[in-house]
């Protein structure tokens, strides 16, 4: 983490020349979706970007490595959970992004900013009339759902969309629900998701995913033969991780040797044990915990589909599927079976990567299971072109209707 207190004495070789200030209160090494959609923004621009972000732990030795500045403000591990936790943490980032933003500037005189969550916005603002500078907001799904709560915050989200140089969002649905739902002018961008090869930790040569393929399977005492399903994600009910499991059972009366792998953790994995049990398949379902991303790679080669059948849960302030993880098993050569909601029709596309069914129909789920496991000439088919989708990316440099120079 940058010593707050000396950022106009340190001097980088870079200073200068970057012309990008990306601001975001989560950034790796913390986990999740949106923090490596930003982290992958930043990489794509390392000698134009810096970046200003929320502390997490073991970020000074991940800092240490980047291609880019880092900065980061304190995030005390204090209790921040309900109202007034979440409410001292909105305050802390609006503060802490703001006078930090103020000293970088003055330090690179940068001349966009690029925030990455649609929330915390009044440092934005007002930053945006102190500063020659002009911005871009990116908007998640969840930014929308708590906007849209009270008609304040839904002002001020508005007022900051129509001062922005533009709007981006990672699927066509969330830009769709978006200008759906507020009223604004703005130019909005999709910029979809893309899949970080790096993140695997190894060099993907066919051979090599054969060896991980054994060995991940020869782990959990699958045969060679059968056909694995596999999830990634937190064990939460919206993820639809009981869905497949309840599949099992049909598939195996049809003669089907099938079992299914499971890498995560949270609060239903209990519920996602009983259930196997109850069901008789506790020795098909595999919980192989938290797996590290250096050790993604390996679960990816052992499966042959690849599925997340995603429910759709408003209450969880969560309207959107983020696709990198069917991106990412595309990557890998993986067929996908998803919900036909949110962000996922961005990184499934029907018979094309993958199959789409409605999670709410029993019979499109199992059908689809059935297609798949049943032909390894269609799951090939399917997973080869996943690789071409998993390899696409859009610039986000293509924000800018004039090329950022130095």
């Amino acid at each position: 983490m940058e010593n707050i207190s000396q950022l106009e004495n340190k001097i980088r070789d870079k200073t200068g020349y970057a012309q990008i200030l990306v601001i975001s209160p989560t950034f790796l090494p913390s986990s999740g979706g949106i923090e490596e959609y930003i982290y992958n923004r930043c990489l794509q621009d390392p000698d134009r970007v810096i970046a200003l972000v929320g502390g997490c732990s073991g970020d000074k030795a991940f800092d240490k490595v980047q291609k880019f500045p880092v900065y980061r403000w304190p995030n005390p591990r204090y209790n921040r959970s309900g109202f007034i936790g979440s409410t001292l943490q909105a305050f802390l980032n609006t503060v802490w992004s703001f006078v930090l933003a103020i000293k970088l500037y003055f330090r690179y005189h940068y001349r966009y900013i690029e925030w990455g969550h649609g929330s915390d916005l009044i440092s934005l603002l007002l930053l945006s009339y102190l500063l020659p500078i002009r911005f871009f907001v990116y908007v998640h799904d969840r930014d929308i759902f708590c906007n849209l709560k009270n008609y304040g915050s839904k002002s001020l989200f508005e007022l900051t969309l129509k001062r922005a140089q533009g709007v981006v969002c990672k699927s066509f649905f969330t830009r769709d629900y978006l200008t759906a739902h507020f009223r604004f002018d703005t130019p909005t961008h999709v910029i979809n998701p893309v899949v970080r090869k790096e993140k695997f930790g190894v060099a993907l040569s066919s051979g090599y995913l054969d060896d991980l393929r054994l060995r991940v399977r020869e782990k959990h005492n699958i045969p060679q033969t059968a056909v694995v399903i596999l999830s990634v994600g937190k064990f939460v009910k919206r993820k639809g991780f009981d869905l497949v499991i309840e599949n099992l059972t049909p598939l195996l009366t049809l003669g089907l040797d099938v079992h299914y792998i499971l890498c995560g953790y949270g609060p239903c994995e209990s519920e996602l044990y009983t259930l196997a049990r109850r069901l008789r398949v506790e020795r098909r379902v595999h919980f192989a915990g938290y797996v590290p991303d250096s050790e993604l790679a390996g679960y990816y080669a052992a499966c042959d589909i690849f599925a997340r059948l995603t429910l759709e849960q408003t209450k969880a302030a969560s309207i959107d599927e983020s696709g990198i993880v069917f991106l990412e098993a595309g990557y890998f050569g993986k067929p996908v079976i998803a919900s036909c909601l949110g962000g996922v029709t961005d990184a499934v596309r029907h018979e094309e990567n993958g199959i789409l069914v409605n999670p709410y129909s029993g019979n499109e789920i199992l059908l689809a299971f059935r297609r798949l496991c049943q032909d390894k000439h269609l799951r090939e088919e399917l997973g080869c072109r996943g690789k071409a989708l998993g390899n696409r990316r859009i610039l986000h440099r293509s924000l800018y209707a004039d090329p950022v120079r130095s």
